[in-house]
């Protein structure tokens, strides 16, 4: 599962402009953030989303330091300082100027009310650890396939919030509109701080989205992000099946479960990866998962039963703060896979890096020779309804989906599957689940109909 975090004024150049921009480390003061990006060899960012074309940007362009100030620090056009020119040059007030470059209300006005803005919201995409410990002792070709799954992964994971999750509200929120068109700018990150193999980008969704104002003109408002948050787990296992089945079905492998929380489904990782390779690329992850079992249960103890899906995910996130380290020096690719494949030769063996990948082909091959590609969706549907219906009280369409897509990843091991297959599984689903179980969407209490 992705996960979620708020972009606010006061964190927004500390964190992310200085931190997230230049791979999560120290960047000297005073250097410009493409110079820092150029001698340490990390990647500059890009934008993503439909609502791009709005702004005069084109998806996949480069991310400047200035247009990622203006946007997410201070709600403002990413080349408001164009625009602003153009308009001082033709007449027009400097305070004239620099509102029509603001986009939606101005977090003055916002701080003003004593009321803290939100400027977007921080989805990060990662693969399971299998996946990580592929891309990093693998060859050239095994990455770009990997690279590539993961980019095709998100942009689809970002569609489907466009298309499905996306609305803006007005009015506090009497009035509401579909806008399927997002701004995201995506920062590709390579390690962890620890510098071990996680490969991950962070998605900065911008909290402003268009929509037709009373007079028929395009305005910017709010993004309604209560929804985005409501379906992160949809997204995140949309963003693991669509990756997962591409490097499978690229390189010829298939999925095993792998327990990693005892009591939780289990994840689905890449057959022929060792646990002990696993646990060497999550040295970190080990740390946190300490730490959630101390904080889990300190809840139990707090509150007489465990947490819920949302309140493990809140421990999830105070686990991983109480065990972030300081933030290091970025180091270049090429020298961080030498280092990694050193590191795991001298612990693992060099014959067992060596033949990773045809280990992973070969149990891959023996798994997919006895897995039907055929799904059986009346079979499905009965089994994503009583998994939902067995760990929820209360549910709702997102949750039938995100079963639904654990179900077509654990079911085909990897195998293609046909496009919308997880939104008829779910349409089939709900129809066998009883009506008061269901919890009504929050906008307008409707439920979006899906298949």
């Amino acid at each position: 599962m992705p996960s979620v975090a708020k972009i606010q004024r006061r964190n927004a150049r500390r964190y992310y402009i200085r931190g997230v921009a230049f791979g999560d480390g120290r960047r000297p003061v005073g250097q410009s953030l493409k110079d820092a990006q150029e001698l340490a060899g990390l990647p500059p960012g890009r934008w993503l989303g439909r609502g791009l074309c709005a702004l005069g940007l084109t998806e996949g362009g480069q991310v400047s330091e200035r247009q990622l100030e203006l946007l997410f620090g201070e709600g403002r056009h990413p080349d408001a300082d164009r625009i602003e020119r153009g308009l001082l040059d033709d007449g027009v007030d400097a305070a004239t100027a620099r509102r029509l470059t603001v986009l939606g209300q101005p977090i003055e006005e916002i701080e003003a009310r004593k009321q803290t803005p939100l400027l977007g919201m921080d989805f990060t995409f990662r693969p399971q650890a299998s996946l990580v410990v592929l891309w990093a002792l693998g060859d050239a070709t095994v990455r770009r396939v990997i690279q590539r799954a993961h980019e095709r992964a998100v942009a689809t994971a970002l569609r489907w919030l466009e298309d499905e999750v996306a609305e803006t509200r007005w009015a506090s929120g009497r009035g509401r509109a579909k806008t399927p068109a997002l701004v995201v700018a995506a920062f590709w990150h390579i390690d962890n701080r620890d510098g071990l193999p996680l490969p991950h980008e962070h998605c900065l969704i911008f909290n402003r989205v268009r929509r037709l104002g009373a007079n028929g003109e395009p305005v910017w408002g709010a993004l309604d992000t209560y929804r985005p948050y409501q379906n992160v787990v949809a997204a995140g296992t949309l963003y693991t099946l669509a990756m997962t089945t591409e490097v499978c079905e690229t390189l010829g492998l298939a999925t095993v479960p792998r327990e990693v929380t005892p009591g939780l489904r289990p994840v689905m990782e890449i057959a022929g990866v060792p646990e002990d390779l696993i646990n060497w690329s999550a040295s970190r992850r080990q740390r946190i998962e300490d730490a959630l079992e101390v904080l889990t249960d300190q809840y139990v103890k707090d509150h007489g039963h465990l947490p819920g899906e949302r309140g493990r995910h809140q421990l999830g996130w105070w686990a991983a703060q109480e065990t972030r380290p300081a933030k290091k020096k970025p180091k270049p690719l090429a020298q961080l896979l030498a280092w990694w494949r050193a590191s795991a030769i001298l612990r693992f063996g060099q014959q067992l890096i060596d033949g990773l990948l045809d280990r992973c082909r070969s149990a891959g091959a023996a798994i997919r020779a006895r897995v039907d590609p055929t799904v059986d969706v009346a079979l499905a549907a009965v089994d994503v309804a009583a998994v939902v219906f067995t760990v929820r009280e209360k549910f709702a369409w997102r949750h039938i989906l995100a079963e639904a897509r654990r179900h077509l990843l654990e079911t085909l091991r990897g195998r293609e599957f046909t496009r919308g297959l997880d939104d008829y599984i779910t349409h089939r689903a709900l129809l066998r689940t009883p009506a008061a179980t269901r919890s009504p969407s929050p906008a307008g209490k409707r439920r979006r109909r899906t298949g």
